[in-house]
């Protein structure tokens, strides 16, 4: 999937170097939303193994990853991954961030809606869901964009990197109210 400046890259083209190098240049801001990729993510290494335990999740169809690439310069800058799929209920959660540099330009939302297709279309789920914190507007205004309805907050639901329980938002969208 390729648009005007960036394009959907699938895991098989990643090289764990250079998702270190995203995970890095964000980590201080995503390391609240994002603990377990970036406890995942702390050197070459340890990115390397957690991008084989991913290719792993992939073949298995436990789980789907995709990056953005931006085209100018052949750089990741962002990560969407599928997770947490139900085949007997049919729904799954997405999850999804980009680069401070690209904050704030519909990249995220529009990824997201191809990413949408795709869960609806080619994985058949009925419900897709989106779990966001409390105080992360940006995730919530890009759920809210591509026809997500909140359902409600789900209380102490998400552990934080430092341990804590945290409440979060909850979005679904079901295959009926897709367009």
């Amino acid at each position: 999937m390729e648009f005007s400046n960036w394009k959907l890259d699938k895991i098989e083209n990643i090289h764990f170097k250079e998702f270190f190098d995203l995970i890095d240049n964000n980590r201080n801001r995503i390391q609240k939303t994002f603990p377990v990729t970036v406890s995942n993510c702390v050197d070459l290494k340890s990115t390397e193994e957690f991008i084989t335990k991913n290719l792993q999740i992939e073949k298995e169809k436990t789980g789907y990853y995709f990056y953005v690439r931006n085209l100018e310069t052949n750089k990741l800058i962002g990560y969407i991954g599928i997770k947490k799929i139900d085949y007997h209920i049919s729904k799954c959660e997405l999850f999804y961030f980009i680069d401070n540099h690209f904050e704030g330009k519909g990249i995220t939302s529009k990824a997201i809606s191809e990413i949408i297709g795709f869960c609806f279309k080619e994985l058949k789920m009925n419900k897709i869901f989106i779990c966001t914190s409390k105080v992360n507007f940006g995730s919530q205004q890009i759920a809210l964009k591509n026809g997500f309805v909140q359902e409600g907050t789900l209380r102490e639901e998400f552990k934080n990197h430092e341990g804590v329980l945290e409440d979060i938002n909850y979005y679904g969208l079901l295959k009926s109210d897709y367009k």
